[in-house]
C-alpha cells in the first residue's frame, strides 16, 4: 500500500474547503430567497430602412430585485410590436446588474418586415399613440458552471414620439 505524504493530504482539503465554499455563495444566488430578473424592452430605434432589409436596435433594460449583483449572459428574445413580428434571436452580450440596480443594453437585429411595412409605418404615423410591443423569451444568469434560464413574458408599450428628436 502507498503512503501518502501529509502536505498532498492538506492540499488536497484546502482545495476542497475552496471549492465548497465557492458552491455555497453561487448556491445562495439560486436559493428560495432569489427572484427573476425584471426584463423591458424601452426604446425601438430605426438604424436603417431599405425595401428588403431593415435594421434596428433594441434596447432593454434588465431590473435586479435581489441583494447581489446579477450576472446576466445572453438573451434570447421573441419581439412583436402591434402583433407584427419585429426580431427574433439571440444575444450573448454579458451584463453585471448591481444588487437592486438595473442596467441598460442595445442589442442590434436585421430584419424583413417587406410584407408588415405598410402597417408598421402607419404605426408609427401617430407619434403619440402608444405601439403594444410583446417579448417573449430567456435570460441567462449566473456563471457557466452555476447558471440557470429564466423565462420571460412581458407586455408592455412605447410611446414613438417620446424617441424623436424635435
Amino acid at each position: 500500500m502507498l503512503a501518502r505524504a501529509p502536505h498532498t493530504t492538506t492540499i488536497a482539503l484546502t482545495l476542497l474547503t475552496i471549492l465548497a465554499s465557492g458552491l455555497s455563495g453561487c448556491a445562495s444566488w439560486f436559493g428560495s430567497d432569489f427572484q427573476d430578473p425584471h426584463v423591458h424592452l424601452v426604446k425601438v430605434d430605426v438604424i436603417k430602412a431599405r425595401l428588403l432589409e431593415q435594421r434596428f436596435s433594441l434596447r432593454f433594460r434588465i431590473d435586479n430585485p435581489n441583494d447581489s449583483e446579477l450576472a446576466i449572459r445572453g438573451l434570447v428574445y421573441d419581439v412583436q410590436l402591434n402583433g407584427i413580428p419585429l426580431a427574433t434571436g439571440q444575444s450573448s452580450q454579458s451584463v453585471e446588474v448591481p444588487a437592486h440596480g438595473h442596467r441598460e443594453f442595445e442589442v442590434p437585429v436585421r430584419t424583413n418586415l417587406w410584407r408588415h411595412l405598410k402597417g408598421l409605418v402607419k404605426s408609427l404615423e401617430d407619434t403619440e399613440r402608444p405601439l403594444r410591443y410583446q417579448l417573449r423569451g430567456e435570460v441567462k444568469v449566473g456563471s457557466m458552471l452555476f447558471g440557470r434560464s429564466v423565462h420571460l413574458q412581458r407586455n408592455g408599450e412605447i410611446i414613438p414620439g417620446d424617441y424623436i428628436p424635435e
